[in-house]
């Protein structure tokens, strides 16, 4: 037996492949939306792929279990409660299968979703490892608040909350100490609050140092549960619509982005996105493009400002660039709403000023600050006083809020959403001076923590 874990680190999102080396056939669980790295796998272990388990309809990636099935003939196995538009076999409570001398067995554990299953995996009769989905994290448990509105059931957070509390206790902690816990995700994920950074734990470890495990009462747990999640980025319920219904082969969307020259005129009325470094951007760019860096999760970001009704033009340094942001728009979803991709940017007549950080240090009361950063992170660590909170999510919702009577500063915590941030507000304030704090932020932090 083999177990594989592939990480895509911009999502922190781990999959699986369980090889049996006896049989020569693999089993996928969660797999992410580019199937090619688990082709190469049963290639290079000349072996089959002959099932997809599907943990949960995921909202923060777009999975390829139906192209994968499609291509393979793999069997798709997900829970009946997800109402999957696609051929499949139920995998719930009660129910296994084998392959060679291993056998999958579910275990409904709503809580996360109301659909969501973990998988335990044994080995001729003894339990190994338990492949948690977005139930059991390392360090965590899956955020309750993400299906009032998305998937085939949906449930209110408190309602998930509580079946979350059920699900961990009853359904995996009985599970022997020794047995490994494989996750959906890691730290950096939005599924979760509080998520480890390691790929593995044990369920004796879990039980140990898992803050959401210790013992508490179920008020208590659902109390903590709901407190201080992060944000529910814009494309969240689009991808969980998407994975119920299965995705289109990946290599064709991908393909089917139109590649534009860097003197293309572009649709008006059209967003653009522009990823390119946040120098470059404030040079020069075309008139209210968003400036959404290559690097900093950019798939998590795009899909947490622009929204899966909204089309737009990607802009990128070089080709290299180029191919890579269409790989990450379509890691949720996003290539069928990219209406061209650029190198270099097609107008530069916009610019965005250089704010002088000195002058700013010595007068920050001449200046409007806006404080994008998280509502938690902001209380938890205020900067500067009377500084105007609007998380990056929300900014271009309620850019108007933000007053035009001085020069406006934005920050965050490392200067990556900033420059997302400046660029929104920039065009949302015309006459209004818009400058980025950058990654200057970091010498206020001392200073702010000292007093």
């Amino acid at each position: 037996m083999k177990i594989e874990q592939f990480e895509d680190k911009g999502l922190a999102h781990f999959s699986y492949a369980i090889l049996s080396e006896c049989a020569r056939e693999i089993v996928l669980i969660d797999p992410a939306r580019n199937p090619q790295p688990y082709y190469d796998f049963a290639a290079a272990h000349a072996a089959s792929i002959v099932s997809i388990i599907e943990t949960h309809p995921h909202a923060d990636f777009v999975s390829s279990h139906l192209e994968i099935a499609q291509t393979t003939g793999a069997t798709i196995r997900v829970s009946r409660l997800l109402g999957a538009d696609y051929a499949h076999e139920a995998f719930d409570e009660g129910q296994e299968f084998t392959m060679g001398k291993l056998t999958f067995r579910a275990l409904n554990t709503p809580g996360h979703s109301p659909d969501s299953i973990s998988i335990v995996l044994s080995r001729e009769g003894q339990d190994v490892a338990v492949f948690t989905g977005d139930t059991l994290f390392v360090g965590d448990v899956g955020r309750p608040d993400l299906r009032e509105k998305a998937g085939n059931l949906t449930a209110k957070r408190e309602e998930l909350a509580r079946q979350m509390y059920h699900s961990t206790r009853e359904k995996l902690l009985p599970l022997a100490p020794e047995v490994l816990v494989y996750p959906a995700h890691g730290a950096g994920s939005l599924c979760g609050k509080a998520l480890g950074g390691a790929g593995s734990s044990t369920i004796g470890a879990e039980k140990a140092g898992n803050y959401a495990l210790q013992p508490m009462s179920e008020a208590d747990f659902v109390r903590e549960l709901l407190s201080d999640q992060p944000f529910i980025p814009k494309y969240f319920g689009y991808d969980v619509a998407l994975n119920k219904a299965g995705a289109p082969t990946y290599a064709a969307g991908v393909r089917q982005v139109p590649r534009l020259p860097t003197g293309a005129p572009l649709e008006s009325g059209v967003l653009v996105v522009d990823a390119r470094p946040e120098a470059e951007f404030k040079q020069g760019h075309a008139a209210s493009a968003l400036n959404i860096q290559q690097g900093g999760k950019f798939e998590n970001w795009l899909g947490s400002i622009v929204g899966p009704a909204e089309r737009f033009y990607l802009v990128a340094a070089d080709e290299a660039q180029r191919e890579n942001l269409i790989e990450k728009a379509a890691k949720i979803g996003y290539e069928p709403l990219i209406a061209g991709a650029i190198v270099g940017t097609p107008d530069a007549t916009a610019t965005l000023p250089l704010l002088d950080v000195e002058q700013f240090r010595q007068q920050p009361g001449a200046y409007t600050i806006v404080d994008i950063r998280s509502a938690a992170e902001a209380s938890t660590e205020p900067l500067f006083a009377g500084a105007l909170s609007i998380p990056l999510p929300e900014l271009r919702e309620r850019a108007h809020e933000i007053p035009a009577g001085k020069p406006v500063v934005v920050h965050c915590a490392g200067g990556y959403r900033s420059a997302a941030g400046s660029s929104i507000v920039a065009p949302a304030l015309p006459g209004t001076p818009v400058y980025d704090l950058g990654e200057a932020v970091r010498s206020f932090q001392g200073a702010a923590a000292a007093h």
